[in-house]
């Protein structure tokens, strides 16, 4: 079973490149994010002819998640994340695919910091660490996918120096990630990988795509019933070569029977 994340940054504007990249790598779960189209601007007829079932939570021209499933529609457990009724981000969304549990979320960026930006992106983080623990505690299979926009450690990122500001590198960012590798989950990229760098994302700018200049925001951690299965993980790096691409490329996994 192949499980991937891909912020698409834009699912209209870059619909020929998604349905490239689902036609050439068939992923039996594409969790999307960042949209930037709301519910009703959703391409689920786009998606169905090319054999996915969706659910989505769209936002006009900002976030948005979605999870497909190939050959079925996922079945719809939550949207939303859980602890701030006043919230109104689609950021969040879980579903039941084939028996395993796919929570695909987008992480608030948090720039710029210190400010409101990056207080609401830690309080998410906070959120997400409670739904977290419930998730890790079911007992069920689960997949924790998505844009977490945190680089982990400077083993991420290309050249932390420039980046020292930024919100994706701040220790309270880094920290709660951590907190969330402690409650048990599995950094599959990295327990594939090692020590070897690998990268998800490469800016728009200074040829960051053309240096490999890149950072390692996008994730997929797993729980104790579901980490045992992990065979292999890799980054569809020629998806971001591909004309207007996104400046994330497709993340998986494969999990065994």
């Amino acid at each position: 079973m192949k499980i991937a994340t891909f912020n698409v940054n834009g699912i209209n504007t870059r619909l020929d490149s998604l349905l490239a990249w689902l036609r050439e790598e068939e992923p039996d779960v594409a969790c999307l994010q960042d949209l930037k189209a709301a519910h009703e601007q959703f391409p689920r007829k786009a998606l169905a002819d090319a054999g996915y079932g969706a659910i989505w939570h769209g936002q006009k021209a900002w976030n948005g998640v979605a999870i497909l499933a190939r050959g079925s529609d996922p079945v719809e457990i939550r949207r939303g994340l859980p602890g701030d009724p006043d919230d109104s981000q689609s950021r969040y969304i879980e579903a039941a695919v084939e028996g395993i549990v796919v929570a695909c979320l987008y992480l608030p960026n948090g720039n710029p910091q210190p400010g409101p930006k990056f207080d609401y992106k830690l309080a998410w983080f906070d959120r997400l660490l409670e739904r977290a623990k419930q998730l890790y505690a079911s007992g069920q299979p689960v997949v924790l996918a998505g844009d977490f926009n945190v680089v982990p450690t400077d083993e991420d990122i290309y050249n932390p120096k420039s980046w020292r500001k930024d919100a994706l590198l701040q220790p309270q960012s880094r920290e709660r990630y951590q907190r969330l590798l402690a409650q048990g989950w599995i950094d599959s990229l990295r327990d594939v990988f090692g020590e070897e760098r690998v990268y998800t994302f490469w800016d728009y700018f200074r040829q960051h795509w053309q240096r490999d200049a890149g950072l390692r925001i996008d994730h997929l951690l797993l729980n104790a019933q579901l980490a045992p299965r992990l065979s292999e993980a890799g980054v569809d790096r020629w998806v971001r070569d591909l004309e207007r691409a996104s400046d994330h490329a497709p993340t998986w996994i494969v999990l065994d029977p």
